[in-house]
């Protein structure tokens, strides 16, 4: 089963996450698949932007608790995308939970439906927002993570764009796409090669930093007595033991 769709139209690339069982959460299939298309993409002289989308009501529910990636997996898909030597947009019409949001501050330009919401579950099921941390901390606003880490609240798209999680919103989001796409086809794809290097240089440097010691503290927190609790009452609908 194909887990990521592929489009191509006038030099832009549409990777659509295609996984409407468990609303596109991050197995190791779709961390694996979607890396191996990023791959190609990075490649293809042909490819002058990538569009990271996906199908049903929720862009991604976050790691898949039934089939979680490897740490390590995960950080490598979040560098890739922020290191691919092409602009990658993330358009979306739908929920973004946990790390999902990790896929989408990774990317250049986000772009979101009015009816798009966010949140930061992590807290609530006794683990915490490590691995996706690494594109999180330096692109976006460091009192609202403060608040949305801690509480787990859920916050809607123009308050996504106001913390810099996204680059913009509108009730037709391929409307607002539509002249950010027409922007970068009309550059010349080496100056955009080079100008994406320079506006990620401090993202990556976080990854070099940072990766080794989130990646431990992921795999730490995932296999504590909390995060079972947390992912048992997840998975039978009911609080977890800790909740006042």
């Amino acid at each position: 089963m194909t887990l990521i769709g592929r489009t191509r139209a006038r030099g832009v690339e549409t990777l659509t996450l295609d996984s409407p069982h468990n609303r596109n959460a991050l197995s190791a299939a779709l961390v694996g698949e979607l890396a191996d298309a990023l791959s190609d993409c990075g490649k293809d002289g042909d490819v002058r932007a990538v569009v990271l989308t996906h199908t049903g009501n929720t862009f991604s529910a976050g790691a898949d608790l039934k089939d979680p990636p490897d740490p390590a997996a995960l950080v490598g898909l979040l560098r890739q995308i922020v290191g691919l030597p092409k602009p990658v947009l993330a358009r979306v019409t739908g929920h973004v939970r946990a790390g999902g949001l990790g896929l989408l501050a990774a990317c250049d330009i986000g772009v979101a439906s009015a009816a798009a919401t966010f949140a930061f579950t992590e807290v609530r099921i006794g683990v915490a927002p490590a691995v996706i941390s690494l594109p999180l901390l330096p692109r976006t606003d460091p009192r609202a993570l403060a608040r949305y880490y801690l509480t787990g609240e859920r916050f809607d798209a123009p308050e996504a764009a106001r913390i810099g999680l996204l680059t913009a919103t509108g009730d037709d989001v391929d409307a607002v796409l539509e002249p950010l796409l027409d922007g970068l086809r009309k550059s010349a794809p080496e100056a955009l090669a080079e100008t994406k290097q320079l506006l990620t240089a401090r993202v990556l440097e976080a990854f070099d930093r940072d990766a080794a010691h989130l990646t431990a503290l992921s795999a730490r927190l995932f296999a504590s007595e909390q995060a079972r609790e947390g992912m048992t009452a997840f998975l039978e609908r009911r609080d977890p033991a800790w909740a006042l």
